[in-house]
């Protein structure tokens, strides 16, 4: 059974499972330099997916100029593919799609097919960011 967490940064003990996530999938599978990856923290709206007592996925997401940023979409590698980036998706939508302003994230490139699966469509050409291939991506109003 799965139980997904909200929280701020304040939360040191929910933040620090959450850094753990961003940390394996970002700064060590896909090497992304620590300084790129934490940003904006206390800014955003947390999420902290938990698989029985396990942590297994995050995410965020923040108001920005443009609207609502959804960021640091990440689940360990031995739980992808099992619908739990769409359930915590699914809940961090739930949560934005009130606040009735545009919803947008950056994709990295492999990730696009689960974003247009779950609504999303690109906008504009291909870009990096942290060394990666990104689509820039809006929800539909």
């Amino acid at each position: 059974m799965f139980d997904v967490k909200r929280f701020s940064f304040s939360d040191r003990e929910l933040a620090e499972k959450a850094y753990a996530i961003r940390k394996a999938v970002f700064v060590v599978e896909q090497g992304v330099d620590p300084e790129l990856e934490y940003d904006h923290e206390e800014e955003s709206q947390h999420y902290l997916l938990l698989l029985g007592e396990k942590p297994v996925a995050t995410a965020r997401w923040r108001e920005t100029e443009k609207g609502i940023k959804l960021e640091r979409f990440a689940v360990l590698p031995g739980f992808r593919n099992r619908g739990i980036g769409e359930i915590i998706l699914k809940e961090v939508l739930k949560d934005v799609l009130q606040l009735e302003k545009p919803v947008y994230l950056h994709s990295q490139v492999k990730a696009v097919p689960f974003y247009h699966r779950n609504g999303f469509f690109t906008v504009g050409e291909e870009f990096t960011e942290a060394g990666i291939g990104h689509f820039f991506m809006e929800y539909p109003d």
